[in-house]
């Protein structure tokens, strides 16, 4: 093992001895300009305590830092509150090099790495509010199925006031800081929004119940230690009233403009429907996909009020950017959302009607009809689509906004 991989004391008992990803530009699907990292902590008590491990490629520095505190044969137990591969990768490697008295992980997690790693280690379950002493302080579990896996559990240390929250109040962000109040605000926001939209979106319920449920439980917080991005120590409040914002989803008077353009045609037409956006009072985040990623239109989408999707027909079918995009973000099931499609064609035309029925199956709203453009908009095309976006800025208006 190095010796220049070193842990980070952020608490009394407690090291950072996770591994920093600066190369990683996508995770599944959701591009991470920033990179990110894989937050693995040591509970230096009698017991001591390895919580979540990191992706497998990381396996030898999470163990250096490690090793920078105590040799690795003294931990005791190792906690998995979350067994997605980013988190998990390293675990089965890790239990051979430690050989810990006991692994613990929640009933779905055991299932999970199971699955994962078909291999013969034996886990120990939690259950929900169960407790766990290591000496000067005990680790306390609570289940959080859904959020974002049905395995996710948090673990809380008393000693030091810490909250292991595993993936929720997380973030893609690749930094040498290790707590939030060391990172520009902008920074923090933009990536933790990001996070939110692409990741945990569809369990928005999840959070508000869980939120409430843990809030309710007067935990003395001191720290929120996530498995990505930095942990929080001076801003619980921010990040937790963010969360709250994230997940109500209450629109703002903002449209989110999509389009892609195999001649120029449907982009032509975006532009005159941005203007009328403009014009009727509306900001406008606008995404032409050739040059734009699926996740930061998630992201938009987020305190969006309304969505309008512009496509060229393509073998009777979406433009394979735009059908790429819309699958994806169909997934994440955003709310309170008002919308519309256009597009031009060349003989047959459907993809404008492809995109109006996603729309619909997303529980978008359409408030005004398609505009559909034989070849090349004429001047009365593009005063349809200019009235789209004036009727649309009217609707968003008079929304109820957050």
């Amino acid at each position: 093992m190095s010796d220049v991989f070193k842990a980070v004391k952020i608490s009394d008992h407690v090291y950072w001895v996770g591994a920093v990803d600066w190369k990683l530009r996508d995770f599944h699907g959701y591009a991470t300009e920033r990179g990110s990292s894989y937050n693995a902590f040591l509970i230096v008590d009698e017991k001591v305590t390895l919580v979540d491990t990191v992706k497998a490629p990381f396996l030898d520095e999470m163990l250096a830092r490690i090793a920078s505190v105590v040799p690795v044969e003294r931990i005791d137990y190792i906690v998995s509150n979350h067994a997605e591969m980013d988190h998990s990768g390293a675990l089965p490697a890790t239990i051979q090099r430690v050989q810990p008295e006991k692994v613990f992980t929640s009933i779905k997690g055991q299932e999970a790495l199971k699955a994962h790693f078909h291999d013969n280690n034996t886990y120990t379950t939690v259950k929900d509010g169960e407790t766990l002493s290591l000496g000067t302080g005990t680790l306390a579990f609570y289940e959080t199925r859904m959020l974002h896996w049905p395995d996710s559990m948090l673990s809380f240390y008393d000693a030091d006031g810490i909250l292991f929250s595993q993936d929720a109040f997380g973030m893609h962000l690749a930094s040498a800081e290790r707590f939030a109040d060391e990172i520009e605000t902008s920074v923090l926001t933009y990536e933790a929004t990001k996070y939110f939209a692409n990741i945990l979106t569809p369990y928005s319920n999840q959070v508000v119940r869980q939120l409430e449920r843990v809030l309710a439980l007067n935990l003395p917080l001191k720290i929120i230690a996530p498995d990505h991005g930095p942990a929080y120590r001076q801003d619980l409040n921010w990040v937790l009233e963010l969360y709250k914002t994230f997940a109500a989803q209450r629109p703002v008077n903002k449209a989110v403009v999509l389009y892609d353009t195999m001649w120029g045609s449907t982009q032509t037409m975006a532009d005159a429907l941005i203007e009328g956006l403009i014009a009727g009072g509306s900001a406008v985040e606008v995404f032409p996909m050739g040059v734009q990623h699926r996740s930061n239109v998630a992201t938009a989408l987020l305190n969006a009020g309304a969505f309008i999707v512009g496509t060229p027909t393509l073998n009777n079918m979406l433009f394979p950017t735009i059908a790429d995009v819309l699958t994806y973000v169909k997934g994440l099931r955003f709310k309170n959302l008002i919308g519309a499609a256009f597009g031009s064609y060349g003989w047959s035309g459907e993809a404008v009607k492809q995109a109006e029925q996603i729309l619909r199956d997303m529980k978008v709203e359409i408030v005004t009809d398609s505009v559909r453009t034989k070849y090349v908009p004429t001047q009365e095309n593009l005063q349809e689509c200019h009235q789209m976006g004036k009727t649309i800025a009217a609707q968003l208006a008079n929304l109820k906004t957050g």
